[in-house]
């Protein structure tokens, strides 16, 4: 089983998050396969930002909206009547969590229960898919990916929001859809699937706090590279494995409901690196390409907890679809640089997204 761009020909899908970095690329890769794609979502949350650079207020139904008003959610859902809904719309950032945990509760968890209620409410859902996070888990610092089936409990706000998040699927399915992902209600059939990815990396993100983006914006101003933390172990995997991945699931429960379920999405073990590792990675492939000499410098300090050893078993994702990833973390960084060096030099990064979107699908 594979992601089919015809599939989605002329098919009404709603994105939660569409104006954030991973939800410009699935809509930018829908807009590509003729869906009518309709995004909710706050402004987009960076300046720069890709979703601003590919002017896709023009291309799709893009509505600003906040995930914790249910009235407007509702409203939207029964004006767009959608088939297809991917959540994703979330405040993603784990140090920020730290800082405003109140406002990351409201958007992670309600804004789960409100898009749910807003599935609930409209006849024409038929494929739901929730995105969360591999920080979901109980972390044990196990040297072994987590599954599906380990104990869900996420140490800090963002991950023990994404933890309820899961939750509340969970009791939305058992209390409405009687727990199978996808049985009757008001005589229609909803298949439900929440997906737990590893960290996404990718031209265009210009999130804080984040690794890939903070090595560009070092880049730009000629500076060192800064590392907070180079020790700690995450499945790096590049933008389009997520997306593609959460677009199959939607369309292959769309047609088989007993598909639906909880899915990790991951890179292969080897793609695990350290930040230390991922950030010389990256400093070799921008050399190569700029002929320059970028060096990064580990500047670790004590800070709020995060997760030293992440990782992820996705045997059920490949067992089920047949799925496996397509890149791996040197060619992920080798698009990362394409893209980055065009960015820089003011080239057509339009161009470049889209030319990475058709290759990844071939």
């Amino acid at each position: 089983m594979n992601f089919k761009k015809e599939f989605y020909r002329e098919k009404k899908v709603l994105i939660t998050g569409h104006t954030g970095f991973k939800g410009t690329w699935m809509s930018s890769l829908l807009i590509s396969a003729g869906a009518e794609v309709t995004g909710y979502a706050l402004q987009a949350p960076t300046d720069p930002s890709l979703f601003d650079m590919c002017k896709l207020n023009e291309k799709m139904n893009s509505v600003i909206g906040d995930i914790r008003n249910l009235t407007h959610l509702k409203q939207v859902f029964k004006e767009v009547q959608p088939e297809i809904v991917i959540h994703m719309a979330a405040q993603p950032i784990v140090r920020d969590s730290y800082k405003d945990p109140v406002y990351t509760y409201e958007t992670n968890v309600m804004g789960t229960v409100n898009i749910l209620e807003a599935v609930r409410s409209c006849t024409s859902v038929k494929s739901f898919v929730n995105v969360t996070t591999d920080k979901v888990y109980l972390n044990k610092e196990w040297a072994w990916g987590y599954r599906e089936n380990e104990e869900l409990n996420g140490y800090d706000p963002y991950s023990n929001s994404k933890s309820c998040s899961e939750l509340v699927t969970s009791a939305y399915k058992n209390s409405f859809f009687n727990g199978d992902g996808g049985t009757m209600i008001d005589g229609r059939e909803i298949a439900i699937t929440t997906c737990r990815a590893g960290n996404v990396i990718g031209g265009g993100d210009f999130a804080n706090d984040r690794i890939i983006p903070d090595c560009i914006r070092a880049v730009q101003n000629g500076e060192e590279i800064l590392v907070r933390n180079p020790y700690s172990t995450r499945p790096y995997q590049h933008v389009l494995e997520p997306v593609v991945a959460y677009l199959m699931i939607a369309q292959e429960q769309y047609q088989d409901k007993t598909l639906a379920g909880n899915y990790n999405v991951g890179p292969e073990d080897r793609d695990c690196w350290t930040t230390g590792e991922l950030v010389t990675l990256f400093c070799e492939k921008w050399n190569n390409a700029n002929g320059t000499d970028i060096t990064w410098k580990n500047i670790y300090e004590k800070g709020p907890h995060e997760a030293n050893f992440l990782k992820l078993d996705c045997s059920k994702l490949k067992t089920t679809f047949g799925w496996k990833p397509k890149w791996n973390i040197e060619i992920a960084m080798e698009k990362i640089v394409e893209w980055s060096k065009a960015y820089i030099q003011g080239e057509d990064v339009v161009s470049v997204m889209n030319d990475q979107i058709e290759e990844f699908l071939r």
